[in-house]
């Protein structure tokens, strides 16, 4: 007998509480926040960057995020900061893997 049948028996009438993640939006593992994730361009050192930036869930998700979308697009990047990096412009490519994904893109710059 475990320790939930345990105090099932002493407690018959009481209900387990739902934990807070469970109320969450979530889908493939990964929280889907409300306000958009922002998707940029930058040139840093003469080279082309995109940054997706305004990810609000926790650090596993963002990086199982990261590590998502480099397979995706078979590209090199890193998350730092809040933000991810990747190397090369794939703005539009990003944005739909983030809408298949069901996040609320938006596109800042050119």
């Amino acid at each position: 007998m475990d320790l939930k049948d345990q105090l099932k028996k002493h407690f018959p009438d009481h209900a387990p509480e739902r934990p807070a993640d469970e109320n969450q939006n979530t889908e493939n593992g990964l929280w889907i926040q409300e306000d958009p994730v922002i998707c940029k361009y930058e040139k840093r050192k003469g080279k082309p960057i995109t940054i997706i930036e305004n990810y609000q869930g926790n650090k596993q998700d963002f990086k199982e995020l990261t590590k998502l979308i480099q397979k995706e697009l078979g590209i090199g990047g890193s998350s730092k900061d809040e933000n991810i990096l990747l190397q090369g412009d794939h703005r539009d490519q990003v944005m739909k893997i983030l809408q298949d994904l069901g996040f609320k893109t938006r596109r800042v710059g050119g």
